[in-house]
């Protein structure tokens, strides 16, 4: 790694916005860093760390164990969501600590990047204020479900699109769309939590479009967060409506519902491989940069040399 490490700032020192956040084992101060993640989710289970089978965050911590020297357990990764099996992302959030600030991030971006395998990229490093938190800091998140509706599936979206033979009528699917904005319950949309506790079912849907392109439906659904498997069951009624199976006004008679057990009676969940992150958002407030701190990250261009090249 080609970047500059500095040793760690006296705990007097004034850096990241204020006094970095202390290591609760010691007196060390830990810096922040937030990365913009990528991957194609198909040979993972998931975003969550687990021993086996392989996941994305198992992965990302194996490259910053080799690029910052620390233990995954000193860098405290954490994501901005749990994505399932199967599930793509181009706008992951996660963050890690170190005991030692860096000068450049260049280095240790290219180095990442260099260390994971090429179905994952960091898109984008840079610091972040003691504040800051993926998870928790998140307030609200965009998903995008891509149908393609055609009677023979095209070989370059079949890891990245659902292939529905039917014809869907993509208006109907719109209208149904708008009766999940707003905020409801969404208790008949959620599958069996995984061992996260009691979830609030409340969630607040600000916009759900349903755009086609030819062959290609995309449904791109923006809330305050939702929960588990909540995007794909939504999306696996609407797919029912737009075979026209079901009339549109059959998803508020559902919400009511309040049960999972009613959405079965019409609908079953989509498979991952057609869902993506597009993006999380944030207040801009926790995206401020920290002060005396290295700039942001995009990723390292080579440039060719101006000598001459050789003739052949």
């Amino acid at each position: 790694m080609s970047s500059t490490v500095t040793t760690p700032l006296p705990l007097n020192v004034v850096c990241s916005g204020g006094q970095p956040p202390l290591n609760p084992a010691s007196t060390i101060p830990l810096f922040k860093w937030r990365l913009l993640i990528a991957y194609d989710g198909t040979n993972y289970a998931g975003w969550q760390y687990q021993a086996s089978p392989p996941t994305v965050q198992c992965a990302i911590e194996k490259a910053l164990t080799v690029a910052t020297k620390l233990d995954r357990k000193d860098l405290n990764l954490v994501g901005a969501g749990r994505t399932d099996t199967g599930v793509h992302a181009w706008g992951q959030v996660a963050h890690f600590v170190t005991p030692y600030n860096y000068d450049a991030l260049d280095g240790v971006h290219a180095a990442l990047n260099g260390l994971l395998p090429p179905d994952i990229r960091v898109m984008e490093m840079s610091p972040a204020l003691p504040h800051f938190h993926a998870r928790f800091s998140a307030e609200g998140k965009i998903y995008r479900y891509s149908i393609y509706n055609s009677p023979v599936m095209d070989p370059f979206q079949r890891s990245y699109a659902y292939h529905s033979v039917y014809k869907l009528n993509a208006a109907v699917m719109a209208d149904a769309a708008m009766y999940f904005t707003g905020k409801h319950d969404f208790s008949s949309f959620a599958n069996a939590i995984r061992n996260d506790g009691v979830r609030n079912p409340i969630k607040t849907i600000s916009r759900f479009e349903v755009t086609e392109r030819g062959p290609l439906l995309t449904l791109e659904v923006e809330g305050s967060g939702f929960l588990y498997r909540q995007v794909r069951n939504m999306v696996a009624l609407l797919i029912q409506i737009g075979r026209e199976a079901i009339p549109p006004d059959i998803v508020p008679q559902i919400l009511e519902a309040r049960d999972r057990k009613e959405l079965a009676k019409y609908a079953l969940s989509m498979p991952p491989h057609g869902l993506s992150l597009v993006e999380v958002k944030y207040n801009k407030e926790h995206l401020k940069l920290p002060a005396d701190c290295p700039p942001v990250s995009l990723g390292r261009r080579h440039t060719i040399s101006k000598c001459k090249l050789p003739y052949y």
